[in-house]
Parts: structure tokens; C-alpha cells; sequence
């Protein structure tokens, strides 16, 4: 499978929409703003650009996407009036995978620009926005063009599935999972790691020779909190899937052999792991590492909580679910996978674990 023209959040702005279920990915982002908006505050005043370079990888389609954008724009803008100084003009970069909905965010530019000019009888600020598809696993921009990156929920997608996890037949060993479990031979989780080597090296790579000495990332991604593969926090909700995809088996509404050879490009690695690619690598500076947790959100929705991630969870899957075993399955599938979240919810406290690196160009 091709990744780059089949995975997607689900675009547009419809129930299922990755617009209207990236709730839990905001909460994750608002969380640590803080360090974000300091991080790139911090490299303006050391640098002072005429022009401010900034990318935004795996933007997805959401309203998070313009968000980010504008808490960006008026952090700077906040920090040139203090210096007294003219803000630079900004040139943002967004990028995802080819079958990004790039469409949703462009319709609501307008909005933003709107946004940013409200209350200020300065000038309005000189933004320059633009969609950049392609993989981030390889170079994407020209030699030092970036001052600021940032990437929230995306560097745990792996370039594709493990190859090393398919036997000399094409068969996939992994045949009690979707995903690295207690069932999994050793092999399974061996392979899943050297894949995240490779494609996390690449990454670090492909961005040294785009960001200035000097520049900042901001990386979001999932973790784990301890070298032990079959991390709770991280594996959970696939082990939820792979459970609501046996009921359908059981149904006969799937194949088993169609369960049997679908495995997920993901993958959460641990802080030692992150350390040891970043010094391999050494482009770049570890200025911060900080691992959190998102509290269960209860909020005051009328439905379920094991709905509301269900529905999450679909608005990224959907499409990499609905090329492998057809549409015709989503509305049953999430149905049983947010009934299995509250069951399994109700019998203990399960939390992912979010890791937010900070590195600098050297």
C-alpha cells in the first residue's frame, strides 16, 4: 500500500470529520503553548529575521491548523512592539500527505487574515501561506529557508508498515494484533523500532539542511514511558481496535484474512530512543524534552466518552480502514470500539503519554 496517496485525516466539515474530531489533539497542544510560543519568541529575539520562515508538518485539515498559525503570528508580533521594532513578514508553510483536505483550510484564510487584523491600527501583518504537500520523511523545502518548525501528532506515523514484520510469503507474522502486543513475536516489535530509526533519522536529517543555525523545532508526538514495547498508554486504543475488528469477523461482516494481514504504520517510542537518534543524527541541539499526560475530558456532551474518542480515532483511521476492508464496515466497527473504550475505561485509568521536544539547529 502507498501511503502517501491512500492515509488521510477525513476531510471536509461533516460529523466524521477530522474538523470536528481533533478535540484531543488541540487539548494535547494547548497543553504545552506554552513552550511553543516561548520557543519561537526566544529564536526571534536572538535572530531577528527580516522574514520569518515557519512550517507547520502534518497540518491536517482541522481548525487547530489556523489556530497554530495565529497564536504564532501574534506571539511575534506581541514581541516586536516590545522591542520597538517593525514585526517581519511571515511566510508559513503547511504540509501533510498529498491527500490532505489542503481545500478546508484554504476556504477559511480568509477568516484568519480577518482575525489577525483585528484591533491593530499598526499595520497589518505581511503573511505569506501556502500548502506544501508531500512526505515529511524527505526533503520538502529549498537550504535554509525555515527559522521555526513545528509539528504536533504526527512523527509517530511511520513512512509505511514495518517490512520486517511480513514473512518470505508476504504474510504478515503479527497475526494476533494490529499493532505490538503481548502477543506479538519479538520480531514484530524489533521491526517496528527499526523503522522508527529510519524514518525519524531521515526526518532530522531532511530538516537540517532546511532550518537556519539557530532554528527551532517543536515536536508533539505520542511516546512511552519506559523501554517495554507493550506500553498500556500507547497500545490500548489499538488493542481496542483489533478487538472491535474480531467482532466483525465473528459477524461475518469481515474476513478473517482480511484482519490478518492489516497492521498499523505507528509508532510511539521511548525518550531513550528519541535521545539516542537526535545525537546520532547531530544536526541538532536537545534544548527540552517534557513528557505529559491529557486528563480524561468528560466536558458536557450528552454522549459517551468511549463515543467521543471512537469518533477521534475514526476521523484518522477511516481512511487507511475503508481501503483495506471497505465503508461498509465504519459505522458498526466504531459503534463496538467506543462501547469497548467505556468498559474497558471503567475498570481502570488509562492514559497515553505525550512527549514535546524542543530542538535547535546547530
Amino acid at each position: 500500500m502507498d501511503l502517501e496517496k491512500v492515509f488521510h485525516m477525513k476531510g471536509g466539515l461533516g460529523e466524521t470529520s477530522y474538523s470536528k474530531n481533533s478535540s484531543l489533539q488541540k487539548r494535547a497542544a494547548d497543553k504545552v503553548k506554552h513552550i511553543t510560543l516561548e520557543v519561537i519568541e526566544e529564536m526571534f529575539v536572538e535572530s531577528r529575521p527580516k522574514s520569518l520562515g515557519i512550517a507547520d508538518l502534518g497540518c491536517s485539515s482541522g481548525p487547530n491548523t489556523l489556530s497554530n498559525i495565529k497564536e504564532l503570528v501574534n506571539a511575534i508580533e506581541r514581541r516586536s512592539r516590545k522591542l520597538i521594532e517593525q514585526a517581519p513578514e511571515f511566510r508559513v508553510y503547511l504540509n501533510d500527505l498529498p491527500t490532505n483536505d489542503f481545500n478546508t483550510i484554504f476556504q477559511a484564510l480568509p477568516d484568519l487574515y480577518r482575525e489577525l487584523k483585528k484591533g491593530k491600527n499598526h499595520g497589518n501583518p505581511s503573511i505569506y501561506i501556502a500548502g506544501y504537500p508531500g512526505t515529511f520523511y524527505g526533503r520538502l523545502f529549498p537550504d535554509k529557508c525555515l527559522h521555526f518548525i513545528y509539528s504536533s501528532n504526527s512523527l509517530h506515523w511511520l513512512s509505511r508498515v514495518p517490512p520486517g514484520i511480513y514473512n518470505e510469503q508476504g504474510e504478515s507474522i503479527n497475526r494476533k494484533g494490529i499493532y505490538i502486543s503481548e502477543n506479538s513475536p519479538p520480531r514484530v516489535a524489533q521491526a517496528y523500532f527499526q523503522q522508527f530509526k529510519h524514518d525519524f533519522s531521515l526526518f532530522l536529517r531532511s530538516r537540517s539542511e532546511e532550518v537556519v543555525v539557530g532554528g527551532r523545532m517543536v515536536l508533539i508526538l505520542l511516546g512511552r514511558n519506559g523501554p517495554n514495547h507493550v506500553d498500556r498508554g500507547t497500545a490500548f486504543l489499538w488493542e481496542i481496535l483489533y478487538r472491535s475488528l474480531t467482532t466483525l469477523v465473528s459477524k461475518g461482516e469481515i474476513e478473517e484474512e482480511k484482519l490478518d494481514s492489516y497492521e498499523v504504520h505507528f509508532y510511539a517510542p521511548s525518550k531513550e530512543e528519541v535521545d539516542d537518534e537526535i545525537r546520532k543524527e547531530g544536526s541538532f541541539k536537545l534544548d527540552r524534552f517534557e513528557m505529559f499526560e491529557i486528563e480524561k475530558d468528560t466536558g458536557n456532551s450528552s454522549s459517551s466518552y468511549g463515543k467521543a474518542v471512537a469518533m477521534t480515532v475514526r476521523s484518522i483511521q477511516e481512511s487507511m480502514i475503508s481501503h483495506h476492508f471497505g465503508e461498509a464496515i465504519l459505522d458498526n466497527l466504531f459503534e463496538e470500539y467506543g462501547r469497548l473504550v467505556d468498559e474497558e475505561l471503567a475498570k481502570e485509568d488509562i492514559r497515553s503519554i505525550s512527549f514535546v521536544l524542543v530542538l535547535q539547529k546547530l
